[in-house]
């Protein structure tokens, strides 16, 4: 008997703390040379959904995992074209202050983060094992992020520099030791930072100092929903289509009506002809606000 790989994609419960949320408009599809990005305040605008007693779990505390609510603001979403939301983890803009190891184990290797250089929103997360699981990148020295290289966390603790006296003085004399109080730096071991057993002297590479990275959660993958803001929706093509519709013979006032019979448009139908009294043309032309009230479908029809 075979023994089978198993996996399943969890629902995320994720904080809208944890999210960034990346708006590009444009106002048709033809525009593909110039994008309009804003930053939403994902905080503002997603909200999650909490267990009921209908969905089992713990009413009003409990996450239901992966059901959000999405609020598109009215000031911003006010144009007619299309609005691509990339909803991606919140990404954590720092730089690495020091890399190095433990006094105690020389052979842990990790990146040392001042928590006074990440942003003030972010820095409750630079705790004792908070940020176990998050990716970091690296950036070059013009800004540029290096393609597809990342390394993962694997534990993040306080620590203090230590002068250690060694022999071989092409070893660094600072090192790092734990420690249980608050600091103002903190100790990531990544992963992989061990070099493979059948090349010692290859060690992976995890940063250097004065470096610029970008830290994210990898509670989620990034996700990109499209929002078209037409002037027209199926409703009001299905009331133009199939609503009831009068013609006032005397004047010419074309009339449609919503579900509810009231006034949706009115238009002015006539004829241009030659001066032959040849018909020419047939036109429409909207009356704007120019609505004549006394076309009330009730009153015509009773």
């Amino acid at each position: 008997m075979a023994i089978g790989s198993y996996g399943t994609i969890r629902p995320s419960d994720v904080s809208p703390a944890d999210v960034d949320i990346i708006m590009n408009y444009t106002p048709t599809r033809d525009v593909t040379d110039q994008f309009v990005l804003t930053k939403l305040d994902a905080q503002t605008i997603l909200r999650p959904y909490f267990a009921n007693s209908e969905t089992g779990g713990n009413a009003g505390v409990e996450v239901l995992g992966g059901l959000y609510n999405l609020t598109l603001p009215a000031n911003q979403f006010n144009a007619l074209g299309i609005y691509t939301l990339y909803i991606r983890p919140a990404e954590i803009r720092t730089v690495i202050s020091d890399c190095g190891v433990l006094s105690a184990l020389p052979n842990v290797k990790g990146i040392i983060i001042d928590i006074s250089d990440v942003p003030t929103q972010y820095q409750n997360k630079f705790v004792p094992q908070g940020l176990v699981g998050f990716r970091v990148e690296y950036l070059n020295a013009d800004g540029s992020k290096i393609p597809n290289f990342f390394r993962v966390v694997t534990s993040s603790f306080f620590c203090e520099p230590v002068v250690t006296n060694e022999v071989n003085t092409t070893q660094k004399a600072i090192r790092y030791r734990y420690v249980e109080g608050n600091s103002n730096l903190i100790f990531l071991t990544l992963s992989p930072s061990s070099s493979p057993t059948n090349k010692p002297n290859a060690t992976p590479y995890i940063g250097q100092p004065d470096q610029d990275i970008i830290i994210s959660n990898t509670f989620f993958n990034p996700v990109s929903i499209e929002i078209e803001m037409v002037e027209y929706d199926i409703s009001s093509l299905a009331i133009a289509l199939y609503g009831n519709q009068t013609k006032s013979i005397d004047d010419g006032i074309y009339t449609i009506y919503d579900s509810n019979d009231n006034i949706y448009r009115q238009y002015n139908l006539y004829e241009i002809r030659d001066q032959f009294n040849a018909l020419l043309y047939e036109v429409r032309q909207s009356r704007g606000n120019n609505i004549d009230f006394s076309k009330n479908f009730t009153n015509i029809t009773s």
